[in-house]
């Protein structure tokens, strides 16, 4: 490219090009426009009342020219700016990671009351409603807010077109510290999966990657794992890391924080008529289940809360299945066939199920759960953190079509309950391990939050 910098508009006098150069003034942006078309974006961001300002072009000659007032002051070659150091650490897998990969299930004990563990978890902050932190910023934006923050993905729409931009953040660090690699895919793929839920098209990721200190081996080797697993999970859901930041060093003389690889990711909505949200909106409403559960408590918030342990593996994430149900969702929201639509996370099944009948506290909907023939450990099926999972609901006028969907994509795909009434009932095996009403269930996801902030 070749820059001309008396063409860089700036708030300070007689600045030197090395000055105009390195300045690191904020609310800017670099744009490569096609030819022809500068007047044009000019408009578009004097509407916003943004200054616009053309400083250079691309050019063909492989080098990187600044001029001041048209004499050269820096040329590089373009090569020599795109071909990274590398600066190679030592790393090292951590020791300890040999006994906390180890869980033997059979000594966790079962629970004796699901209703208790249910309602606990529902408090934890990690599941808990943050809608006590957002509302107290501007979380409408210009009243562009479709699908408002907390709710799995917000969504803001495109004015003057009928498409939106839907925006999501994820990461379980407790996943991260037991398996870097995999706790890193387990990010990608859950952010995708919630925008999916809302009817839009993963399209674009940012990280935020903070590390403890990566002179130590041990931090290293979490560092260099959490990037390979977001580099290849990005591959494989074919979405571009567009931005991010790294850091380090976050921790005390005891200990490290864990390895937190925050993935911001953003998709986009064809229709905003088309935009799905996740409560249930309406008794009677098939729930359907597309996913598998498997017998997995491993890096669990069951198993942190009530027995406080952090070990285990993290749940088995095959990108393939992923991959598929995410499709098989989002091709039935798109055909106008699903009336709300949820993955499950952090808490599992049941918390899941429980976000689906509270979150719109306005107009509360219960269910019936009672279709769940798995041959695994009841708080396995109701807490276990299995992947690729998400429950949709419909009527059942659309049942089989979304069966057909399924079937193509070759994903799991079963109907489970019903909404109906005002309590949440999971029955399993001739028992009912979860009946509890809606209000109580809203009164620990809602209220918890604040109570653990303001004490």
């Amino acid at each position: 490219m070749d820059v001309e910098l008396q063409a860089v508009p700036r708030r300070e006098e007689n600045m030197e090009p090395w000055e105009i150069m390195m300045s690191e003034s904020q609310e800017r942006m670099l744009v490569c426009v096609r030819k022809g078309k500068e007047e044009q974006i000019k408009n578009i961001f004097l509407k916003w009342d943004l200054n616009a300002s053309v400083i250079g072009k691309v050019t063909n000659d492989g080098l990187v020219t600044v001029r001041d007032q048209g004499k050269i002051v820096a040329q590089i070659k373009a090569h020599s700016l795109t071909k990274a150091p590398v600066y190679d650490m030592p790393y090292r897998k951590p020791r300890y990671l040999r006994k906390l990969n180890k869980l033997e299930l059979g000594k966790i004990p079962d629970s004796k009351d699901y209703n208790k563990v249910l309602l606990k978890l529902l408090a934890v902050p990690s599941i808990a409603s943050k809608a006590w932190v957002y509302e107290q910023y501007d979380h409408m934006v210009q009243t562009n807010t479709v699908l408002l923050p907390g709710l799995g993905a917000a969504v803001l729409r495109i004015k003057e077109t009928n498409k939106a931009i839907a925006a999501t953040c994820d990461c379980n660090s407790r996943y991260c510290f037991l398996n870097p690699y995999q706790g890193a895919q387990i990010a990608v793929a859950e952010a995708a999966r919630n925008l999916v839920c809302v009817g839009a098209r993963p399209a674009a990721v940012t990280d935020c990657l903070n590390f403890g200190n990566p002179e130590k081996p041990e931090s290293f080797w979490q560092f260099k794992n959490c990037v390979e697993g977001i580099a290849d999970a990005c591959r494989l859901f074919n979405v571009a890391v567009v931005s991010g930041n790294v850091s380090f060093y976050n921790e005390s003389p005891k200990y490290a924080i864990n390895p937190t690889p925050a993935i911001g990711m953003i998709g986009i909505i064809n229709n905003i008529n088309k935009t799905c949200s996740q409560n249930f909106k309406q008794e009677g409403d098939a729930i359907i289940l597309l996913g598998y559960c498997r017998e997995e408590l491993g890096a669990s918030e069951y198993l942190k809360e009530i027995y406080h342990l952090t070990r285990g593996n993290t749940p088995h994430l095959d990108i393939k299945r992923e991959l598929a149900v995410q499709k098989t969702a989002l091709q039935a929201i798109e055909k106008g066939l699903v009336n709300s639509a949820h993955d499950c996370s952090e808490g599992g099944l049941a918390v899941a199920l429980a976000e689906c009948c509270i979150s719109n506290k306005e107009n509360m909907v219960g269910a019936i759960i009672d279709n769940l023939n798995y041959d695994i450990r009841t708080d396995a099926l109701l807490f276990g953190e299995s992947q690729s999972r998400i429950i949709i609901s419909c009527d059942g006028q659309s049942i089989r079509e979304i069966e057909r969907i399924a079937k193509k994509n070759k994903t799991p795909c079963r109907t489970i309950g019903i909404t109906a009434g005002k309590d949440l009932k999971i029955l399993n095996d001739k028992r009912e391990p979860i009946n509890l009403p809606l209000e109580k269930l809203l009164k620990e996801w809602s209220e918890s939050l604040k109570k653990k902030i303001k004490g």
